[in-house]
């Protein structure tokens, strides 16, 4: 998830409307072969898309600021939840557990995830690129 995170912020704080691969892993310090299946993933999330050519690259589809820790974390990491018995978009009911209702794991790792999802739909792209703006400006003073 770090990659991709970094790929988006790369992204979204680039001066240019399309931004290569090639300059996304030099900048983003991603492995290039890696990058590019995040970015798929990321364009198969219609998250980013791509236009091809010489003055080509990746762009958002969605604003930044509509782009959750959230969105990013379900799509290159799936389910928030611990176990799929607690997972709200991917449940499964477990296989060695006779009542779910008493299950005190289960109580547990809702309050988890609970917990998590909130943090993790606060943040969202926009805010991450500004701050890693502010980092940098405050690093080279």
């Amino acid at each position: 998830m770090k990659y991709a995170l970094k790929a988006l912020i790369h992204i979204a704080n680039a001066d240019e409307t399309y931004v290569k691969t090639s300059d996304i892993a030099e900048k983003a310090q991603i492995p290039k072969k890696f990058l590019e299946q995040i970015l798929l993933e990321l364009k198969k999330g219609r998250i980013i898309n791509s236009k091809q050519g010489n003055v080509g690259g990746f762009y958002f589809v969605k604003n930044p600021k509509d782009v959750t820790l959230a969105d990013i974390y379900r799509l290159i990491d799936g389910p928030i939840a611990l176990v799929p018995c607690v997972s709200k978009n991917f449940y499964e009911p477990c296989d060695d557990c006779p009542n779910e209702d008493a299950c005190s794991i289960r109580h547990a790792l809702i309050d988890v995830r609970d917990e998590t999802l909130k943090i993790l739909e606060k943040k969202n792209i926009a805010q991450l690129a500004e701050g890693y703006v502010q980092e940098a400006v405050n690093w080279m003073i």
